[in-house]
């Protein structure tokens, strides 16, 4: 609901302030007063195209700020995925700059055309005779049926469903595109993976070969030292052994005469059985012939598949091998499961389209049986405004695939005279005719998501008398379910009102400015004599005016 608002610097306003209320209002004025500057000034914080013109004084900005009330719109989820902040009132504002820049505000925080034009137009809906063009869309005429036969519920477990059903089918072409691809490269990550599996990757394991083929291939030097070792330990008058027992044996003969140095002798004997050991082992050795060269060569051939292995992945350690090694495994894991999520998801679709069946079937039943009974309602409103040889039919076909709103196509077809078939809106009606329909049809909705504001904009022109107050009945029954402003020259349209605003025009030495002010009790009376009056506003039009107020 549009509670309040102010413009600045804009055509021939300097600055005005409007305070709305719910119910119906009118607002009236002569011609040129400047009613549609209003209009034209509340459409830029709806995101139309400013036009610099239209700054009054150059040398200043342009502001329009409109206050809304959000009750009953659902824009938390709108708020929330666009980092704004959700208060009980929203906050529109629209800056013009004379160097040409335009700025937009959404309860203070900057936002882009697009996003204020979303929400503007959540909050009002203008009808004019130049703005019908949502009545020749399909789906705003689907839409209208649907809260006739108060299907809002149904769709709502609809959407969910099939919401559900596009992610899942998403998912199903991602997965089926990988699968193309994975059986592409699903023979090369086997053969790397069939390569990796066919060499030891253990790094301790690899080290052990590093060092056992460092012995094999210095095994003759080796041979040749422990023969050599040997021969110093045992062999010959000057071998090891024998000089170290002759040493034992000289310091035992005088031992008991040096009692100081005993210990050497004690040392010594350490020493030679300690050399009696190493001895053991170097006979060991020598007799152990453990330096086959084949067994060089095999493991000459595990460690240059390794080093292979290494240059060719562009890396430097056996663990980087084994994380590779993983990868693959792990994605040759993934492809074949792609198969099984394919028929999983198939499973799942298949499940949701007998969900979105069923549902569809309901929407589409509701819709069939409220058909007629919706183009009923709107013939009688169509009679009311003066339109008797008019016809209305709702004409339902059924789509081949599902969509957003169902399986239904849904198409309003009219013709305001007798004996010609309805045809479609966008082809037959006239502009007049269009917003005599449009608001017939305006009329029987009663959802405020739909229509929370309504502004009329002079539809009533080529309308008099009883058709008339007709017209202004409407958007009085209207007004129970939504806020309702009209611009009106008909004072049988602006009597039936809650609250009547007059646009009028004060003139000054240098300058003309438009404002607006609401009209009291006898203000009303005076204004609408006025419009009931040719020249002379006269004691009998004010009595008339007065009973048209009375009357409603």
């Amino acid at each position: 609901m549009l509670k309040y608002l102010s413009i600045t610097n804009y055509a021939l306003i300097d600055h005005l302030e409007i305070d709305f209320s719910d119910g119906f209002s009118a607002i009236t004025g002569e011609t040129g007063a400047g009613k549609s500057i209003i209009l034209g000034a509340l459409s830029l914080i709806l995101g139309n195209r400013a036009d610099l013109n239209n700054i009054k004084n150059q040398n200043s900005k342009c502001i329009i700020e409109g206050v809304f009330d959000n009750g009953g719109l659902q824009l938390s989820e709108y708020f929330l995925n666009n980092d704004l902040d959700l208060e009980a009132e929203t906050i529109l504002r629209r800056e013009l700059l004379p160097s040409g820049k335009s700025r937009a505000f959404v309860n203070d925080t900057p936002v882009n055309l697009k996003m204020l034009g979303y929400l503007g137009n959540r909050f009002v809906n203008i009808h004019s005779q130049h703005q019908t063009l949502q009545l020749t869309d399909s789906l705003f005429q689907l839409e209208v049926l649907d809260d006739f036969v108060k299907n809002t519920e149904l769709n709502l477990d609809y959407k969910d469903v099939f919401e559900e059903y596009q992610v899942l089918n998403q998912r199903l072409a991602e997965l089926k595109e990988l699968s193309q691809k994975s059986s592409r490269d699903e023979d090369y990550i086997k053969f790397q993976l069939d390569e990796l599996n066919s060499h030891t990757l253990d790094p301790e394991i690899i080290q052990d070969l590093e060092n056992r083929a460092k012995v094999l291939e210095h095994s003759e030097e080796i041979k040749l030292a422990i023969s050599e070792a040997e021969y110093l330990l045992n062999d010959g008058e000057t071998s090891l052994l024998n000089n170290m027992s002759k040493l034992k044996r000289v310091l035992d003969n005088v031992r008991e005469y040096l009692p100081t140095n005993t210990d050497l002798t004690d040392r010594l004997n350490s020493i030679l059985i300690e050399l009696e050991d190493i001895g053991s082992d170097i006979n060991s050795m020598s007799s152990n012939d453990d330096f086959d060269p084949s067994e060089l060569q095999s493991i000459n051939d595990s460690l240059s598949g390794i080093y292979t292995l290494l240059k060719k992945h562009h890396v430097v350690s056996v663990d980087e091998l084994v994380e590779l090694r993983d990868d693959f495994d792990n994605r040759l894991q993934g492809i074949e499961s792609v198969d099984d999520n394919i028929t999983a998801t198939e499973s799942k679709i298949s499940s949701l389209e007998k969900r979105l069946t069923l549902l569809s079937n309901k929407l589409s039943t509701k819709r069939q049986e409220g058909a007629k009974d919706f183009a009923g309602s709107v013939l009688q409103k169509l009679k009311q405004l003066g339109m008797q040889d008019s016809n209305f039919v709702v004409s339902i076909s059924k789509k081949d695939k599902f969509t957003s709103t169902g399986r239904d196509n849904v198409q309003l077809l009219f013709n305001a005279n007798k004996g010609i078939e309805p045809g479609e809106i966008s082809k037959i009606a006239s502009g007049g005719e269009l917003s005599r329909l449009m608001l017939a049809i305006k009329s029987l909705i009663n959802q405020k998501q739909m229509l929370p504001t309504v502004i009329f904009d002079e539809i009533d022109s080529g309308v008099s008398g009883d058709i008339a107050g007709k017209v202004g009945k409407i958007m009085k029954e209207m007004a129970n379910k939504h806020q309702i402003i009209t611009i009106t020259h008909l004072p049988q349209i602006a009597s039936k009102a809650k609250n009547h605003y007059k646009v009028f025009k004060v003139l000054n030495d240098d300058s003309t400015n438009t404002t607006i002010e609401m009209l009291s009790e006898e203000g009303r009376v005076e204004e609408l004599a006025t419009m009931l009056s040719s020249e002379r506003v006269t004691e009998t039009a004010m009595n008339v005016a007065r009973e048209m107020i009375n009357d409603h």
